[in-house]
């Protein structure tokens, strides 16, 4: 299981990538093998504004379904239109191609809320 040290991570098992006030969002390692193979994803429009820790859309995967959360408060300015195709990435590059949304951050400071990769790796432990 990966969990690369440069992306802060929520306990729902998003990781985020932050570069310029705009947040990279995906589901990270431990929870696609833990979700199966993902079939269907139901992502928010761009253009929604989202608040932190608030559900933003779903994850269907061979075993189950799953809610996907905010894991900061902005508006959604791009999906990654390829999952509609191809929902497998979120499994084969789930922090690569398989990311699943980027947000414009309305609230920076929340980024200090989310956890370091040790903290995350502790508490999957």
């Amino acid at each position: 299981m990966k969990i690369p040290a440069d992306l802060r991570y929520t306990a729902d098992h998003e990781w985020v990538r932050e570069e310029g006030g705009v947040a990279t969002v995906g589901i990270n390692d431990y929870a696609q093998g833990e979700l199966g193979d993902v079939v269907f994803l139901e992502l928010p429009k761009t253009g929604t504004q989202v608040a932190a820790g608030a559900e933003c859309g779903t994850i269907e995967a061979v075993k189950t379904v799953a809610q996907l959360f905010a894991p900061l408060s902005g508006k959604v300015i791009e999906t990654n239109s390829r999952l509609e195709q191809e929902a497998s990435l979120v499994n084969q590059d789930p922090y690569g191609e398989g990311w699943m949304i980027k947000i414009k951050l309305s609230e920076p400071s929340e980024l200090g809320e989310l956890l370091s990769a040790a903290d995350y790796e502790a508490r999957i432990s």
